[in-house]
């Protein structure tokens, strides 16, 4: 049986490409993300090309990805992503808390709510969800906890208002879970990663050589999973060649 990943905002951008990754590395994921024709049309896609990749393996380990829909912004969303998991009766490897919004403004002028629908999704939704998905590593004494920071997490920018509050946030639940679970042989895992070309880049104008590839992203992804039992990458700081874009 194939190893279980399960990646949140799986569907675009570097969500997709750890989908990708793992999927290519012989691993069944479980992706989540809002819209279920992008999901579906995601399931068809990476299953048909891992295929033509593995042609010739026996079909039983070929990856399977399984959709799954869901505003993770929303409790019950959240739950019911922890409940199809649990569904499969099947042991998770890596969680990669990948789902994230970004809401350009300043705290003193940002609109009404921004606060609220930024800490929702980057915040709240994966503190549920780890939480959901945790004992069970616990109980087998393994697994690994990605979090999708950014730089925003170390260093504040004038139009970041909420979305680097929830980042800095995101950073310090990460930091207080690798205390909680080193013992349980738990590892976990921040991503800070600088521009990185996605659809939400793709209207900026800028070359997409002056931005990171999502791939990139991925891979890094890969080999920190794969490090002994004995190491764990706490932090990797990605940033483009040519530094950041401001």
């Amino acid at each position: 049986m194939n190893p279980l990943i399960v990646v949140t905002g799986g569907t675009k951008g570097i969500g997709r490409a750890i989908v990708e990754r793992f999927a290519e590395g012989g691993f069944d994921v479980v992706a989540s993300a809002r819209s279920e024709k992008d999901l579906n049309q995601l399931k068809q896609e990476i299953e048909q090309s891992v295929a033509e990749v593995l042609e010739g393996f026996d079909e039983a380990v070929i990856p399977t990805v399984f959709p799954f829909a869901a505003d993770l912004s929303r409790r019950e969303e959240v739950d019911g992503l922890i409940g199809f998991v649990k569904s499969l009766n099947r042991p998770v490897s890596a969680l990669v808390n990948n789902a994230g919004i970004f809401l350009p403004g300043q705290i003193h002028n940002e609109p009404e709510g921004t606060f609220e629908t930024t800490m929702a999704l980057n915040v709240t939704g994966v503190y549920h969800l780890t939480r959901g998905l945790l004992p069970d590593m616990i109980d087998r004494r393994s697994g690994h906890l990605f979090m999708m920071g950014s730089t925003a997490s170390i260093m504040a920018y004038p139009n970041g208002g909420s979305y680097c509050i929830s980042k800095f946030a995101l950073l310090g639940m990460a930091k207080v879970l690798r205390e909680e679970l080193r013992e349980f042989g738990i590892r976990v895992t921040t991503l800070l990663p600088g521009a990185t070309y996605t659809d939400s880049w793709a209207g900026s104008g800028l070359p997409e050589a002056r931005f990171m590839k999502a791939a990139d992203v991925a891979d890094v992804v890969w080999t920190a999973y794969n490090l002994s039992a004995g190491a764990v990458v706490e932090e990797i700081l990605l940033r483009p060649q040519l530094g950041d874009i401001k």
